[in-house]
C-alpha cells in the first residue's frame, strides 16, 4: 500500500454500518463504543463525520468522528475516539499513508484542524500506537491529557487492595452487603443522579432511557452491579463496560449508608472477578480529571489507588493542517 493507493470516504449509514461494524469486530482497538448502535444512540446530539480508508474495495480502518463547528473530532461523544485498523492489513507505514490520505481528505472539505481522542493502549489487543507516531509526524500536538486509575487483573486471584480497603470489604460482608448483577436501573440512575448533583452539580453522561436502551442493545457487554443490604436497599454500584482487554466502570455511585457500610470495595471486588471471568487484562476505574486533565482529582485518584488502581493516560492530540 501507498499513500496514493488509500482513499477517505466519509461513513454512510444506508451503506455502510454493516461494513463498519465488521471493520470494528477485527480490529486491534475496537471496544463497544465504536459499534454504530452505541454510536448513534446519541446522533441528534452530534453530526456525525465518521471516515472509512479504503485500499482499492477493501476497508482497512475506520474512524469515530463528529464535526463541531467546522472542526473534526474523534469523537466528541466518545471517551475515546480513534482509527480502528486491521492488523493484518496496517502496520506503521501504512498508518503514515492513511493519515497524510486523512489531511488530503479534510483539506478537500476545508477542514483544517482534528481533534483527536487515542484509544488508550489498555483497550489495544495488540500492540498499535502508530496512530500516535503518524500525527506526530504531522506535528500533532498533546491537547488534554487525563489520568485513569487501572488494575492488571493477571496480578493474582484477589485484587490488589491495601489493607483498609480489604478491611472494608470484610466488613461490608459482615454486615450482610451482597453484590451481584442487577437489572434496576432506575434504581441506581437514583443513586448516580443525587451523587453527582450533591458533590459536582452534574448529572451522568447518559440518561436512564439512553442506558436501558444501550444495556438491551449490548447485553453481554453492559452490566449493572449493585450493592444490598439485607434489608433490601440499594446501597451503589458500578455499570462496568466490558472489551476484550478492559472491564471499565463507567459509573461508580454509592448512598450515605453504602458508604457507612464501606460497600465500595466489596463491589470493586466482584468487578475484578467479572474482569477476570471474562479473561480481560485490566480492571479500569476510569479518569479522575476536569478541563482536558489540567486539575486532577486528588482525593478520587488516592481512592482508587486504594483500590489497586495505578496511572494509565487518555491522551487527545490537536493536528492542524
Amino acid at each position: 500500500m501507498n499513500t496514493h493507493s488509500v482513499e477517505i470516504s466519509r461513513y454512510n449509514a444506508a451503506r455502510d454500518r454493516d461494513r463498519w461494524d465488521e471493520l470494528v469486530s477485527r480490529s486491534t482497538q475496537g471496544t463497544l463504543l465504536h459499534y454504530r448502535a452505541y454510536m448513534d444512540y446519541h446522533s441528534d446530539r452530534f453530526a456525525d463525520c465518521s471516515l472509512m480508508a479504503l485500499d482499492g474495495d477493501r476497508l482497512v480502518a475506520v474512524l469515530p468522528a463528529c464535526i463541531i463547528n467546522g472542526e473534526l473530532f474523534s469523537h466528541a461523544g466518545l471517551t475515546y475516539g480513534g482509527w480502528l485498523t486491521d492488523a493484518r492489513h496496517v502496520t506503521g507505514n501504512t498508518m503514515l499513508d492513511i493519515i497524510e490520505a486523512m489531511c488530503r481528505w479534510m483539506a478537500g472539505e476545508g477542514i483544517n484542524t482534528l481533534h483527536y481522542k487515542a484509544v488508550p493502549h489498555i483497550y489495544h489487543r495488540a500492540p498499535a500506537q502508530d496512530d500516535l507516531y503518524a500525527l506526530w509526524r504531522h506535528r500533532a500536538t498533546v491537547e488534554a491529557m487525563n489520568l485513569s486509575a487501572t488494575v492488571d487483573v493477571r496480578a493474582g486471584e484477589q485484587p490488589p487492595f491495601n489493607r483498609g480497603s480489604v478491611s472494608s470489604v470484610h466488613h461490608a460482608r459482615r454486615a450482610g452487603v451482597t453484590v451481584n448483577r442487577s437489572d434496576d436501573w432506575a434504581a441506581f440512575w437514583q443513586i448516580l443522579n443525587d451523587l453527582l448533583d450533591e458533590r459536582y452539580g452534574a448529572r451522568p453522561v447518559h440518561s436512564l432511557d439512553e442506558i436501558i436502551r444501550l444495556a438491551a442493545d449490548f447485553p453481554e457487554d453492559i452490566m449493572l452491579l449493585t450493592a444490598t443490604a439485607p434489608d433490601g436497599e440499594m446501597l451503589g454500584g458500578t455499570v462496568l463496560y466490558l472489551s476484550p482487554t478492559v472491564a471499565h466502570c463507567q459509573y461508580i455511585a454509592t448512598t450515605g449508608r453504602g458508604r457507612q457500610l464501606r460497600v465500595l470495595p466489596l463491589v470493586m471486588s466482584e468487578a475484578y472477578e467479572v474482569a477476570r471471568s471474562r479473561g480481560c487484562r485490566y480492571l479500569d476505574y476510569g479518569t479522575s480529571n476536569e478541563r482536558g486533565g489540567t486539575v486532577l482529582n486528588a482525593s478520587l485518584l488516592d481512592q482508587k489507588a486504594r483500590l489497586g488502581g495505578r496511572g494509565v493516560a487518555y491522551t487527545t492530540l490537536r493536528l492542524t493542517i
